[in-house]
């Protein structure tokens, strides 16, 4: 429960999995969905789960997913070995929908259990901050006035933190509109994904 020191990493991803403080606002109920070990060395922070991956379980099992290893150039057998890459969304269950779209991640994952899940991730040396609401959550008053200038500038928050467009195929129009993201942007991503999944 929210407030207890678990001992290990494991324990404490048991509590979160088994945390309800949402139920009452979530249409699907609770099912929350992240993953880590504590060599990771990646970790990757989204905004919530969709609908197909709150019903399987897994982290990024959707067309979005697909992307994001297209553009970090791993494997799913990479993406998904949690001793090298955690994964851990701002909102852990499936908000719902909203009028554009999935509703924003609720604040409670954040608040009960981010900073916990943090200290027990002392090898990471990249955060991808995908979208939005992770961007606001780590960089704070950092972060530009749009998504585009924030990413644009990723310069400014690297080599720690690496701010990505969300790779939603809704996100086309974006991609196409900042075509130097593809064209530049995730050449790097690859080469620090390499770096810090291979290992020494």
């Amino acid at each position: 429960m929210p407030g207890t020191a678990y001992p290990t990493l494991e324990a404490l991803l048991a509590a979160v999995r088994d945390c309800r403080a949402c139920e009452a606002h979530l249409p699907l109920g609770p099912r929350p969905v992240l993953h880590a070990g504590n060599t990771a060395r990646i970790l990757i922070v989204g905004q919530a789960p969709g609908v197909r991956v709150h019903t399987t379980g897994i982290p990024w099992d959707d067309p979005s997913g697909k992307r994001l290893r297209a553009w970090m150039g791993v494997d799913k057998d990479v993406f998904y070995d949690a001793s090298r890459i955690a994964i851990i969304p701002m909102g852990y269950c499936y908000p719902g929908r909203g009028t554009h779209g999935d509703m924003p991640p609720r604040r409670e994952c954040a608040t009960l259990w981010l900073d916990q899940l943090l200290a027990q991730l002392p090898q990471i040396k990249l955060t991808l901050l995908i979208g939005q609401y992770a961007q606001r959550h780590f960089l704070g008053p950092r972060r530009k006035s749009t998504l585009a200038e924030t990413v644009k500038n990723w310069r400014e928050y690297a080599p720690q933190y690496l701010p990505l467009p969300h790779p939603s195929p809704r996100n086309q129009p974006w991609l196409k509109r900042h075509p130097w993201f593809e064209q530049q942007l995730v050449a790097v991503l690859r080469a620090r994904v390499e770096t810090l999944t291979t290992p020494s």
